[in-house]
């Protein structure tokens, strides 16, 4: 693939600046940045040039989702249609969004990156780029399986214990974590992941028609399913740095994506 967009949450700030392209034989062939024009709003990105021996050169947009004037925008006032349609400007082969998620599921600890198969969402309100015609986006496959078990190895690799890589992600609106009653309600409804951003983006991006990679990096155990201690308080500091942790993984996804054809 020659043109990535990737939308990342406040974890993933440094993803440019921290670039880590390991043994890829991929390098930076030049960093700027850019200001993307859409109809909901111009959204600021940064433009990798991605260059490998042989290769055709390929581009990464790293759009962040929570950017507003030098502050950090709460998820429940994100500008999603902006920002997807700006991914979309970008003449996408794939767009790779990256939620920070509170992990329901015992075999997705903290520290963990695995994917998005699907989402849970009883609270959001309607969200579509398609206000005057009807337009009815199907969301059966809206994460690719093929583009999954290209990365399913690479996540496979993380730990030696049993790990869970496909999940049902459950959404709130935010900006409040989740309650345990709340967490155990989806674990019934057969979440094993929480988010506050993902289903807004996923509608959007199903109705661009472009394949859709969702990277979930488990940065807390989600409210009451903390092993230690179910009363554990969660705290978004702790949450934000668990999360930049695991940019190196997330690379790794990065540039086996540039090399699938």
């Amino acid at each position: 693939m020659q043109r990535v967009a990737v939308i990342g949450g406040t974890g993933m700030k440094q993803l440019v600046a921290e670039a880590d392209l390991g043994d890829s034989g991929y390098s930076i062939s030049m960093l700027d940045n850019l200001e993307l024009e859409t109809d909901y709003g111009d959204v600021p990105a940064e433009i990798m040039v991605i260059s490998r021996e042989g290769q055709t050169d390929s581009r990464i947009f790293v759009i962040h989702r929570h950017h507003g004037d030098g502050k950090t925008t709460p998820p429940h006032l994100i500008n999603y249609h902006a920002n997807v349609k700006a991914a979309q400007a970008c003449n996408s082969d794939v767009i790779v969004s990256i939620q920070s998620v509170g992990a329901i599921d015992p075999h997705f600890p903290p520290g963990i990156v695995g994917m998005a198969e699907h989402t849970l969402d009883f609270v959001s309100t309607p969200v579509t780029f398609s206000e005057e015609h009807a337009h009815h986006a199907d969301m059966t496959h809206h994460y690719p399986s093929d583009l999954r078990d290209l990365l399913r190895p690479i996540l496979g690799e993380q730990s030696d214990e049993e790990l869970t890589l496909d999940h049902v992600v459950s959404h709130v609106n935010g900006p409040q974590f989740e309650t345990p009653a709340e967490i155990e309600a989806f674990a019934r409804l057969g979440a094993t992941a929480a988010s506050m951003t993902i289903s807004p983006e996923a509608r959007l991006i199903a109705e661009t028609g472009i394949p859709h990679v969702g990277l979930i990096a488990s940065s807390n155990w989600a409210a009451g399913k903390n092993p230690s201690d179910a009363t554990a308080a969660i705290d978004h500091d702790s949450v934000e740095a668990k999360a930049a942790d695991m940019r190196g993984i997330i690379w790794r996804c990065l540039t086996a994506l540039l090399a699938y054809e």
